[in-house]
């Protein structure tokens, strides 16, 4: 029985500490925070209740499998499908509800522009191709960084150039959309893996195709509920969970890991759910691998307005997606040098059923935003009235698209990136670590098998990528490359 330890309790951390501790191993999990859960956190207030990471779930197959390899799916962890998936409004008034029925899509769109139904039919052909050419060698499987696409060169050809490596998201929006508010609807894909669409790869054209092949999720009661589940079940199979416990250090080769306290706790694997980068800078001593991380476009960060308020709003769905009429000066403020908070971001507005008390509303607001820091690509958001400065004018840009709510607010919370970085250990809040800005960067994050000895990474800043399901693909990753204890 090998003896492993976790450091972090994210999804992806607690994922592979199940998926391990059935192949046998003897797991412990050390939390630095008091709670697990990560990114998908939670924040409740006067009968108020907010998810402040993740909203939505697609690709539920993935959980249905790691619950079935763990013991079966838990009892009272439910599934909405979503229809519409987002509701989009665009600058000039216009309205356009996804969903994951493809000919009600293409109908819907074919009302909205004439010629969008066809293009979008044609997009999602282009798509699927990208989707089956990735799943397997790079979405299922573990990468070894350029020499894995190399390999698919000699081996894969024809998917290789499915991929399109050297042309962006934005050149595939143009080649096959038309209407200016599509290709719109597409760039807002890039931002799912922290990226700008303008270098971001054409290969994350299988993102809007997941979207509409497998459906947009809701978790009954919250997203939160499913890092419980799989708390419970990482606890049902024997894993040991010890939050507030920090992890300082690790040995190189691993012998274990060093608590903030000065325990040592010995461990033959290490697998690390936390933020490569800060793996690489502080946890243990790995130039190569921080040179790597130090080249590469760090991805974007958030900003969030939990909002509680009062009365109901005609007109908004679950899940809205406000579009300004300039986006491209989103992405100029975003990853600009510098860096600045956006004039007139997207206003994404989450408004789940059942998160309130009667007659009221909790909603989720986030912004695109710089990342928190100094230098190229960041900016200071603990500067003095900078925080509650810019959530006071997303209050007026929601007011502008429709949305005024100011006079029906009973309070609000600011999570800023600054604040992201602190609650969850993103070095200075990047959602997904590094971005997939540049023709191979998707597909050249941080390895799933360490340069250290011993060592493994599990989570949304190392292969294959954020988001729920790629998080929890790259706990099967892992616990594929350790295999039976």
């Amino acid at each position: 029985m090998s003896r492993v330890v976790v450091v972090g309790a994210g999804v992806g951390g607690l994922a592979v500490a199940a998926r391990l501790a059935c192949l046998g191993h003897h797991v412990t999990v050390c939390e630095a925070a008091d709670e697990v859960g990560g990114k998908l956190g939670t924040f409740e207030r006067d009968g108020f209740r907010f998810d402040t990471g993740p909203s939505l779930l697609t690709m539920p197959a993935v959980f249905q499998e790691l619950f079935a390899a763990t013991g079966g799916w838990p009892t009272g962890l439910e599934l909405q499908r979503l229809d519409p998936i987002a509701r989009y409004r665009f600058a000039d008034g216009s309205t356009l509800d996804s969903t994951d029925d493809l000919e009600q899509m293409c109908r819907r769109l074919e009302a909205w522009s004439p010629g969008s139904g066809a293009d979008w039919r044609a997009f999602l052909s282009r798509a699927e191709r990208i989707w089956e050419a990735s799943k397997g060698p790079f979405l299922e499987s573990a990468l070894h960084g350029s020499r894995s696409l190399a390999a698919l060169a000699v081996t894969r050809p024809t998917d290789l150039a499915t991929l399109a490596p050297g042309r962006s998201l934005r050149d595939l929006g143009r080649r096959h959309l038309r209407d200016p508010r599509l290709r719109m609807l597409l760039d807002r894909y890039a931002t799912y893996t922290g990226s700008d669409p303008r270098r971001a790869p054409a290969a994350l054209a299988s993102i809007p195709f997941v979207e509409q092949a497998f459906g947009g999720w809701y978790v009954t009661g919250g997203l939160r509920r499913l890092a419980d589940a799989l708390l419970d079940r990482a606890l049902e199979v024997g894993v040991s969970v010890r939050t507030g416990t920090r992890v300082v250090a690790i040995s190189d080769p691993v012998r274990g890991v060093t608590l903030a306290d000065g325990t040592f706790l010995p461990a033959d694997v290490v697998v690390a759910n936390a933020d490569a980068a800060h793996v690489y800078g502080d946890l243990v001593a790995c130039p190569l691998a921080a040179r790597k991380l130090a080249r590469a476009t760090p991805s974007l960060s958030g900003f969030v307005l939990l909002l509680a308020v009062e009365g109901r709003t005609p007109g908004l769905a679950h899940h809205n997606v406000l579009f300004p009429a300039d986006y491209d000066a989103e992405f100029d403020a975003v990853f600009g040098a510098p860096a600045r908070p956006v004039e007139d971001p997207t206003l994404y507005v989450s408004v789940p059923p059942g998160q309130a008390p009667e007659g009221c509303a909790a909603w989720f607001v986030l912004v695109n935003a710089p990342r928190h820091g100094t230098g190229r690509g960041a900016v200071d958001w603990r500067a003095p009235g900078l925080a509650e400065g810019y959530a006071d004018r997303l209050l007026d840009r929601l007011a502008a698209r429709g949305l005024e709510v100011r006079d029906r607010l009973r309070w609000r919370e600011v999570i800023t990136p600054a604040d992201l970085e602190q609650r969850t250990g993103a070095v200075g809040g990047a959602i997904y670590g590094s971005s997939s800005n540049g023709a191979t960067a998707a597909f050249l994050r941080p390895a799933n098998r360490s340069p250290v000895p011993g060592l493994f990474l599990v989570g949304g800043s190392a292969h294959p990528g954020g988001g729920l399901p790629l998080v929890a693909l790259s706990a099967r990753i892992v616990s594929g490359l350790l295999g039976p204890a």
